[in-house]
């Protein structure tokens, strides 16, 4: 199932009694559980099991996905979200696996076929966020602003902590140093400024950066593709799926 949306839509809190796959047609979306939060493509998607509570927000033109699975029938790809890599031939069978004319024997087939085609994506885009009361403060700012240029030895400053403090703490809570976690706040936000038209050199100074240059590397570095190759293949390429469905 999916809907291309016509405005900017939050989904609350919520789970289900199946797994679930969700991945975009077209556009870009967020997932949020617990502390962690993914951005959604046409080219990475998320698996979320049965039970998990997630909630989700995606902007106007985005075209959203899903897909379903009993938890009697299909194990679950992982105990806890994971992102995954929306392959041309997982594609191919998520289309399939709408086709409401499948008989049962095929679409357990189809589930089985998808199960086995399920791959981690090799570049999520993850941000972990802290949750203590000592990095509070950075957390907001930069939640607020992923483009506030203080760097850690000023936050040490401001707190009134050690840079090696701060340093062990976000490596502690979010698996990355500041500045790694830092850069995949930016591509998070990055992204959520280009799908709302935004030309490249002004979500570089959006973002931190003091030049096109330096925003697309360190976009690279984060996502694995320069952003001109991410836009165009999020938000230009036509959707496989009829959009009467």
């Amino acid at each position: 199932m999916g809907e291309l949306l016509s405005a900017d839509t939050t989904w609350d809190h919520h789970a289900h009694p199946t797994h679930e796959l969700l991945w975009n047609a077209r556009g870009v979306s967020t997932v949020t559980v617990g502390t962690r939060t993914w951005t959604v493509t046409n080219h990475d998607g998320l698996w979320v099991p049965a039970g998990v509570l997630h909630a989700g927000w995606a902007p106007a033109g985005t075209w959203y996905r899903t897909a379903h699975f009993a938890v009697n029938a299909v194990p679950s790809l992982s105990p806890t979200p994971v992102a995954v890599e929306i392959t041309p031939l997982l594609s191919h069978l998520l289309d399939r696996l709408d086709d409401q004319a499948l008989t049962e024997a095929s679409r357990s087939l189809t589930e089985a076929m998808i199960l086995d085609v399920l791959k981690p994506s090799p570049d999520p885009l993850l941000v972990h966020v802290p949750s203590s009361e000592l990095l509070h403060p950075i957390v907001e700012v930069l939640t607020a602003d992923p483009g506030d240029g203080r760097r850690l030895s000023d936050w040490s400053e401001a707190l009134g902590v050690s840079t090696r403090t701060l340093t062990r703490t976000f490596q502690q809570e979010t698996g990355l140093g500041f500045r790694e976690w830092q850069a995949r706040l930016r591509a998070q936000h990055a992204i959520l400024l280009l799908d709302g038209g935004l030309t490249l050199l002004e979500v570089a100074g959006l973002t931190g950066y003091t030049s096109q240059s330096a925003f697309a590397a360190a976009f690279r570095r984060t996502t694995g593709v320069v952003p001109s190759r991410f836009l165009n293949e999020t938000f230009h390429e036509k959707p496989s799926l009829s959009e009467t469905h």
